[in-house]
């Protein structure tokens, strides 16, 4: 079995393809950039420490989408990290970004890298369900078995 050490935009848009998804490749400058979308949402891919010209030790993949009235509630990045794992949140003015960092530096397989983007697609999917469900109230001291607060502000995207 072949391992990748580096990726590349056809490594990466082949991947995304095997993982049920359609890409869009530009270039630009020299660099190709991809973009692709899950459940209806765009996502693209920051492409981190290049090892020679088109080819990376690492990327990023990541869905930026813009917050209505510019504010998230108190608490919703701190909630989905404690909840999630793989896929972290991060404000960015009056953009909510999801990311995932793939690292092929040391040898991944090109299952492995389609793992990793259905992971992402999965993630986004789950994100999504997340700001739809996600409810902007102090979580109270329960009685045991009573289990947690009901929610009562809806976040919208």
């Amino acid at each position: 079995m072949s391992m990748l050490t580096t990726l590349s935009p056809n490594d990466v848009a082949d991947a995304i393809k095997a993982a049920g998804g359609a890409v869009n490749a530009i270039e630009q400058g020299g660099i190709t950039y991809l973009t692709s979308a899950s459940h209806g949402i765009s996502f693209q891919i920051l492409w981190g420490n290049a090892i020679e010209p088109g080819r990376y030790a690492d990327l990023t993949l990541s869905c930026p989408l813009r917050v209505q009235g510019g504010t998230l509630p108190e608490g919703l990045i701190a909630d989905w990290h404690r909840s999630r794992r793989f896929a972290r949140l991060a404000q960015h003015g009056d953009f909510v970004v999801l990311e995932m960092d793939v690292i092929a530096a040391g040898g991944i397989s090109t299952e492995h890298l389609i793992t990793q983007i259905r992971l992402w697609m999965q993630m986004m999917g789950e994100f999504f369900v997340y700001l739809r469900n996600y409810r902007d109230e102090p979580v109270t001291q329960a009685a045991p078995d009573a289990g947690v607060a009901q929610p009562t502000e809806a976040v919208t995207q």
